[in-house]
């Protein structure tokens, strides 16, 4: 199947930010506080869309999956929702905030989309980590893409970078741009003069799909635990537009994403489309998954 673009979807640009702060664990009303301050200063420097990090309400690093479950939330309706929600309408825009979801006795690393008309859906962190396999499900909604007045948005969370099937399926739905809440942590061998290995999995993976990819990420150390920051931008050519951020401090990190030069980008030459150009008559181009989603 070829890629899904609206009919109906005019592409434009607009501005993403980016907010890169530290959470800590078990203070859920502070860190939401905190975001909330923080997505208001981004609504007022003109950001139409913001991302917060991964778990940015509750904290990353468990003792027990009891203190998980006791700091997670049902969603759209916990009190992180409700609170993003409210200022999604109050400043007319779009925010992916990850949360600690609560389905029943389950528990879900995710991400909510909310925009100025309420909740536009969730995602659920496909690929967990380390320790998050202990606390968390697996994620069972798939890589949803929604339709927004800003262009088409998925989402996915920190380790689901290194799997480059999840970019590919949202690229195949559409999607122009790819929310990352993420809580990078250093990765075995990884030199200490050098990015951070996530961000060049961001930018292979803008590249090699065609749409733009924006990652928030955490900074400061929890229960031992550092976390790299270094939040990052970048544009569906797959170079920085904005980005990375420091390492170990809070700030804002602003973007321009013009849907329309995504778009047009992933025609590389008058020969080479980067998705057309897939051998579809070798390999699957759902990667083997029953059906694509359609608009939201």
């Amino acid at each position: 199947m070829e890629p899904y673009v609206s009919a109906d979807q005019q592409p434009g640009r607009f501005v993403v930010a980016c907010v890169q702060m530290e959470p800590h664990v078990g203070a859920a009303r502070e860190n939401v506080e905190r975001a909330c301050m923080l997505i208001e200063s981004a609504a007022r420097n003109g950001a139409a869309l913001v991302v917060l990090p991964e778990l940015a309400n509750s904290g990353y690093v468990f003792e027990s999956r009891e203190e998980a479950y006791a700091l997670s939330q049902p969603l759209p309706d916990g009190e992180a929702a409700r609170a993003f929600d409210a200022l999604a309408r109050q400043f007319g825009i779009h925010i992916v905030s990850g949360v600690a979801e609560r389905a029943g006795e389950k528990l879900y690393n995710s991400a909510l989309l909310t925009g100025p008309a309420g909740p536009l859906g969730v995602y659920r962190k496909l690929h967990l980590w380390n320790e998050e396999k202990r606390f968390f499900e697996p994620g069972d909604l798939g890589v949803p893409v929604f339709a927004t007045p800003l262009g088409r948005i998925a989402m996915a969370i920190c380790y689901d970078a290194w799997f480059p099937e999840t970019f590919r399926l949202a690229a195949m739905q559409g999607a122009d741009l790819v929310c990352v809440p993420t809580n990078w942590v250093p990765m075995p061998s990884q030199p200490d003069d050098r990015p951070a290995m996530a961000t060049t999995l961001a930018m292979a993976a803008a590249h090699s799909n065609g749409l733009a990819i924006a990652c928030a990420d955490r900074v400061g150390t929890e229960r031992g635990q550092p976390f790299l920051g270094q939040s990052l931008i970048v544009g569906g050519d797959g170079w920085p537009i904005a980005g990375p951020a420091s390492a170990d401090r809070e700030e804002i990190l602003y973007g321009t994403i013009d849907v329309a030069r995504t778009r047009a980008g992933r025609t590389l030459n008058p020969r080479n489309h980067v998705l057309l150009d897939r051998r579809v008559d070798l390999y699957d181009a759902m990667l083997g998954t029953k059906t694509a989603r359609g608009p939201a």
